[in-house]
C-alpha cells in the first residue's frame, strides 16, 4: 500500500508543479518552443527547477542501501544513443510541437474537459501501443517489449 500512496503523492505534487507553472497550457509550451519567433522562455526555468532538485537529491537518495518502497535501486539496459532512440525523439518532439502537449502535461490537463484532449490522450496511447508493436515485431529490443528504456530492479 505505501508504494501506492506514494505513486499517489508523487503524481500530485506532479500534476500540481505542471498546473502552477503554466505547463498545461499548449499556448506556453509552444511559446517556448519558437525559438526563432516570439520565444517565451519562462519554461525553461521549470526544467531547470527539476534539474536542480534531482541533482542535489540524488547523490543523498543513493547513500541509503535501497529505495523506500523497493527492494533495489532499477538499472537501465540501454544507455548508449542509437537510432531508435533518435527517431523516438524526433517523433516525440514533431507531436509536442504540434500539441503543444507531451504526455505528463496532457493527462494532468484532462482536468480541465478541453475537447481536443479527448482526442489527444488516446491518440498518444494508440501511438504508444503501436510503436510496443512495431518493436516487439522487429525485434529491436529483446530485452524488452516495451517503449524506451525500461528499469530493472
Amino acid at each position: 500500500m505505501r508504494p501506492l500512496i506514494s505513486a499517489f503523492l508523487s503524481g500530485l505534487l506532479f500534476a500540481l508543479g505542471l498546473g502552477l507553472s503554466g505547463m498545461t497550457d499548449p499556448a506556453n509550451v509552444l511559446g517556448f518552443l519558437d525559438i526563432a519567433g516570439d520565444w517565451d522562455f519562462r519554461l525553461a526555468f521549470v526544467m531547470v527547477g527539476a534539474i536542480a532538485v534531482h541533482a542535489a537529491l540524488r547523490p543523498l537518495i543513493h547513500r541509503r542501501e535501497r529505495p523506500l518502497y523497493a527492494p533495489k535501486f532499477p538499472t537501465f539496459s540501454v544507455t548508449a544513443v542509437d537510432s531508435k532512440l533518435l527517431v523516438g525523439s524526433a517523433l516525440f518532439g514533431v507531436g509536442w510541437g504540434l500539441g503543444g502537449y507531451c504526455p505528463g502535461p496532457a493527462l494532468t490537463s484532462l482536468a480541465t474537459g478541453a475537447s481536443q484532449l479527448l482526442v489527444f490522450v488516446p491518440a498518444m496511447f494508440a501511438g504508444m501501443y503501436v510503436a510496443q508493436v512495431v518493436q516487439a515485431r522487429s525485434g529491436a529490443s529483446a530485452r524488452s517489449a516495451s517503449l524506451g528504456v525500461t528499469p530493472h530492479p
